[in-house]
């Protein structure tokens, strides 16, 4: 007889959905990229040194365009900190970002905001906005996702 399956928490699957869209971005894989985001006009983005992104064209415009120029990316996050409410998710996490494209290499330490909604039982990433810090903050110190 099959153990039977622990129920996730709504923080567990979020943190799940999380995991995916920086999977996503470690393999440069916008078919994994698609399938984290809602496909609706209303979600955002905001890359560092970029324009507010609205909906999901756009958004999926600037991924392709960042994957396509970009050879390798590492990125190890920090400190995710998640709060559920309902049918919406939020997590703030530090990114640890290293990317490699046409023989330069760039790293840099990034405040994220990640705002989930869930639809059907699964959570979709709605809005994604970064920002780079000049130094660690107190806290970076985190374990690691």
């Amino acid at each position: 007889m099959p153990a039977p399956q622990k129920l996730l928490t709504d923080e567990e699957e979020v943190l799940i959905a999380n995991r995916t869209f920086y999977a996503a971005l470690r393999t440069l894989d916008m078919s994994l990229m698609a399938q984290v985001w809602l496909h609706a006009d209303w979600v955002k983005c905001l890359h560092p040194g970029w324009d507010l992104l609205m909906g999901w064209d756009e958004v999926q415009g600037s991924w392709e365009e960042i994957f396509r120029s970009t050879e390798q990316m590492m990125v190890s996050i920090t400190r995710p900190l998640v709060h559920v409410a309902g049918d919406v998710a939020w997590i703030s996490c530090l990114e640890n970002v290293t990317t490699a494209s046409q023989n330069d290499f760039s790293s840099a330490l990034v405040e994220a905001t990640n705002i989930f909604l869930r639809r059907q039982g699964r959570w979709f990433l709605v809005h994604h906005q970064s920002t780079p810090l000049a130094q660690p903050p107190p806290d970076a110190s985190a374990p690691v996702q």
